[in-house]
């Protein structure tokens, strides 16, 4: 069959190009169909600001006119000329079992790559830190947690075929909720909540949490300096985040730490929805939203999601007090494990405070290279 690729360029294409993953992973148990609401902004250079400083391609691979394969192209022009680089990255791959698909999609990032004068292909990693980086290679065993890869064993493989070595792991850890916690911990936590410099917010309403908004990424632009891939968000971005967020938020998961006015420290936990959100397969109404709210309230464990704690605030214990609100919160409501949120494998720091609490790791994702 002739294969040919073609870049996005007509509503029929971009339509196919986001829903093309549904049909590839139809008969996958474990994979998290996208909100197609989402993704029709998120891939939307109008409704996307990452676009703005970005250069991007969105390709399809067709044989005899049936597209059987996608790929994103991404050069983060901030990102690059922030960290003295020169990485074209591709991100959002997807095809059947196919490595003649599998190498003209990467084959044609790379070429472009080149042409735009990059020196090196990372990924598959997107405009930021903000989106699923990496492909599983290990854990396939395990549910899938949202907001992570969730691919088929075998597209490692395919990308390793094509010359991609390792630039990258992440992984998740799962605290089981069964295991006792260190009395240390709760010495922390006491002696913590015991500052009288201290506010601890929490949250009766989502109009509570909206003046927060703006505070709480505010910090984490400010904690995440240093993260791999990551690019700091306007305020625009922090509106649409929040925006995408709060429908199903869960308060009793969102703890705040503020000094003088300012937020020095945050955790947003999630219940693990995934089964919900393969019931909705992708879309809110009629009933997705139903869905997904039921599977939040059945969930057995919770995902944290996103947290920080600025630097000059960081051995202070406020990492264990935000650990400890999730955890008490998981267990008032008998779930059974909490899974952490993805982190990179080399952060000694996070990943010994996770062991500190007996939790081990269940996902490891890679993220690949090439030199050009």
């Amino acid at each position: 069959m002739e294969l040919t690729l073609k870049d996005v360029s007509t509503k029929k294409e971009f339509k196919e190009f986001i829903y093309l993953p549904a049909k590839i992973h139809k008969d996958h148990k474990d994979w998290l169909p996208p909100l197609y609401m989402d993704e029709k902004v998120f891939f939307n250079p109008i409704k996307n600001h990452s676009f703005n400083v970005c250069d991007h391609r969105l390709i399809l691979a067709y044989k005899d006119g049936v597209a059987v394969g996608r790929i994103m192209g991404i050069i983060n022009r901030q990102h690059n000329e922030m960290m003295g680089v020169k990485n074209a990255r591709f991100a959002f791959i997807e095809t059947y079992n196919d490595q003649e698909v599998a190498h003209a999609l990467i084959a044609e990032i790379e070429k472009w790559g080149r042409e735009k004068g990059m020196t090196r292909v990372i990924g598959p990693f997107g405009f930021s830190d903000r989106e699923p980086q990496g492909l599983l290679i290990e854990g396939f065993e395990y549910e899938p947690v949202i907001d992570s890869a969730c691919n088929f064993e075998y597209l490692p493989k395919l990308v390793e075929t094509e010359g991609y070595t390792k630039e990258l792991d992440c992984v998740i850890y799962r605290y089981p909720l069964s295991n006792p916690l260190p009395d240390v911990m709760q010495k922390i936590f006491e002696r913590v909540t015991s500052r009288t410099d201290l506010q601890f917010l929490k949250f009766k309403s989502k109009k509570e949490v909206k003046p927060w908004i703006v505070p709480i990424f505010r910090a984490m632009n400010e904690s995440f300096v240093d993260i791999y891939g990551f690019a700091p968000m306007d305020e625009t971005e922090m509106q649409e985040l929040a925006k995408k967020y709060l429908p199903v938020i869960d308060l009793e998961f969102v703890n705040v730490v503020v000094k003088d006015d300012k937020v020095i420290a945050f955790v947003i936990s999630m219940p693990n929805m995934y089964k919900g959100l393969q019931k909705a397969k992708g879309r809110l109404l009629p009933f997705g939203l139903f869905h997904i709210l039921r599977a939040m309230k059945t969930a057995k464990s919770v995902n944290l999601m996103i947290g920080a704690v600025i630097p000059e605030y960081q051995k202070q214990g406020l990492n264990i007090y935000l650990s400890m609100t999730t955890i008490k919160e998981a267990l008032r409501r008998g779930m059974e494990s909490v899974d952490t949120h993805v982190v990179m494998e080399e952060n000694d720091d996070m990943s010994n405070e996770f062991k500190r609490f007996g939790a081990f790791m269940i996902k490891k994702f890679r993220v690949y290279q090439k030199s050009l």
